[in-house]
């Protein structure tokens, strides 16, 4: 029976809501980082857009905050979207829920646990990915000695950062640049594990599964 809180009963209208400041939020900061020679007007709509996107999600945090009655424990709770709140190059993230959210009001079936995992963990890496390349790009552009010069080479240095690969060819030599990697290594590894441990699960579900429908003496 799905969860009729107060908060539950927010977060289910707001999700849609959410996920589309997602969206301009992720769109806004591409055409302001790669849009060279953008007028000032577009840029100051990009930022505009970007300022109320976060607060959509600064409103939607504070009011479930309440709505939860924990108090100070909610931010332990719920650190994932603390930290969507704090860092910009998380926010994308609330993109992966619109999909079951859809499947719910259409009444459609979800997806098993293991596929979740792994449809959702796929999406994350894709929108962490982008981000991490545009927020690179931005920070190492123009520095000295930057190895990192087109968002070409950001792509690459983000995929293979996101992998645990590591190639060195491209690497951030900036401050915030380096901060970004050491997050973006940190969301890669999760995102292996997970994925590694649903499949690991499956494959352990299928195996069992054959064993209990084999006849007896085979």
């Amino acid at each position: 029976m799905d969860d009729d809180s107060p908060q539950a009963r927010w977060e289910r209208r707001t999700e849609m809501l959410l996920a589309v400041a997602s969206l301009v939020f992720l769109a806004s900061y591409a055409v302001l980082v790669l849009g060279q020679g953008l007028a000032a007007s577009w840029r100051d709509a990009c930022v505009t857009a970007m300022l109320g996107a976060w607060a959509i999600f600064a409103i939607d945090y504070a009011a479930r905050w309440r709505l939860s009655g924990q108090g100070p424990r909610f931010v332990r709770t719920h650190l994932v979207d603390t930290l969507v709140l704090a860092l910009p190059l998380l926010r994308p993230l609330r993109v992966v829920r619109l999909y079951e959210a859809v499947l719910r009001r259409r009444g459609e079936p979800r997806l098993t646990l293991q596929a979740r995992v792994i449809s959702y963990a796929g999406l994350s890496a894709l929108l962490l990915g982008f981000s991490g390349a545009l927020a690179v790009y931005q920070q190492e552009r123009a520095a000295p000695g930057a190895s990192i010069r087109t968002f070409g080479d950001a792509v690459w240095w983000a995929c293979a950062t996101l992998a645990t690969v590591g190639y060195g060819d491209v690497v951030p030599v900036t401050p915030w640049g380096r901060t970004i990697a050491v997050g973006m290594m940190a969301c890669g590894l999760a995102l292996l594990g997970a994925v590694t441990g649903s499949f690991s699960s499956w494959l352990l579900q299928v195996f069992s599964r054959e064993g209990d429908e084999r006849p007896p003496g085979s």
